[in-house]
């Protein structure tokens, strides 16, 4: 018999959810007199998608309600009504995602919209809570026999298992607790490489890459002592990035970088023939978690093979 209680992992679960739904709700009042913290809302929103939707809810929908349904609880009322709000929950919060980028590009009227919107899926949420915890879960417990907990338990935890690793309780509440705490949490996961394994990692990339710092300056290759599309050596490293192209191109450069600048572009492509190959070439903007520029990366990757492909090769 499980110690564990599966209305208590689900109250505590949604108990998570309501800490983020918080933080969403503390930077939605900002709007739309300021902006919200970017940083901080995307945490809280991909926390209540990965976590309140894609391992709560669907815990629910893969086996609490089908068992509710086999203990005798019609399947076209409660359980009809949570599914119909977990689909709306899903909309709404798909749409403040898409949404969340564009904020401080959109009218002072576009953003009070994004707000209220925000607080309809915030007010949607709150209340399908209050019903699970109130109402549907004590149903599961006046029907539910101790098997029925125990298959339940091993279940939930199985399937956030099979997700997050058996460590997956101390996961989920690091991932909380970096929400609650903002950019001052912030650990990205570059930390969990040696600088061996980043660098092993720059060399395998299928494409060139070169970054040019927020001064204009060219500041590393990969590929260094290897063959590569465009000819490279050390001593590019240092050099001003219009005095790295062709004078006939240098203005294109230039209004390209200052594009990236002020942020009138977010990238730039171009493409050409060299030999039997074609040559695809791309610029983007690299900003850190404020927006503030560091600089321009450019890749560089042979795709005549891949305009080649056709049909479908899996993996499985």
């Amino acid at each position: 018999m499980s110690t564990q209680r599966w209305d208590e992992l689900l109250v505590t679960e949604h108990e998570m959810i309501e800490r983020a739904m918080d933080i969403v709700r503390r930077e939605l009042e900002k709007l739309p007199q300021s902006l919200v913290d970017q940083f901080v809302m995307k945490r809280a929103l991909d926390f209540l998608l990965e976590f309140g939707d894609r391992i709560h809810n669907q815990k629910e929908e893969k086996w609490l309600f089908p068992l509710l349904v086999e203990r005798g609880i019609p399947e076209d009322g409660p359980i009809r009504v949570m599914l119909m709000e977990h689909d709306s929950e899903r909309t709404l919060l798909a749409g403040m995602i898409q949404k969340a980028p564009q904020l401080p590009d959109l009218t002072p009227g576009a953003r009070e919209q994004y707000k209220q919107e925000g607080l309809a899926y915030l007010d949607i949420r709150a209340n399908h809570i209050w019903k699970e915890n109130d109402v549907l879960y004590a149903m599961g417990r006046r029907d539910f026999s101790e098997n029925d907990n125990d298959d339940l338990v091993a279940a939930f935890n199985q399937y956030t298992s099979s997700i997050y690793g058996p460590d997956f309780e101390a996961i989920i509440k690091q991932m909380l607790a970096e929400v609650e705490q903002g950019g001052a949490a912030r650990k990205s996961l570059i930390e969990n490489l040696s600088y061996d394994q980043l660098d092993a990692i720059m060399e395998a990339l299928p494409f060139e890459l070169t970054f040019v710092d927020a001064d204009d300056a060219v500041a590393y290759f990969n590929r260094l002592d290897k063959e590569k599309i465009f000819v490279r050596s050390r001593s590019v490293i240092g050099r001003k990035v219009l005095m790295c192209h062709p004078a006939k191109s240098v203005d294109q450069v230039k209004q390209i970088v200052e594009g990236f600048k002020d942020g009138s572009l977010d990238k730039a492509e171009f493409w050409i023939d060299m030999g039997d190959d074609k040559i695809y070439i791309r610029y983007f903007p690299v900003r850190n978690d404020q927006g503030k520029y560091m600089g321009v990366l450019e890749v560089t990757q042979e795709i005549g093979a891949i305009q080649k492909i056709t049909g479908q090769k899996r993996l499985l």
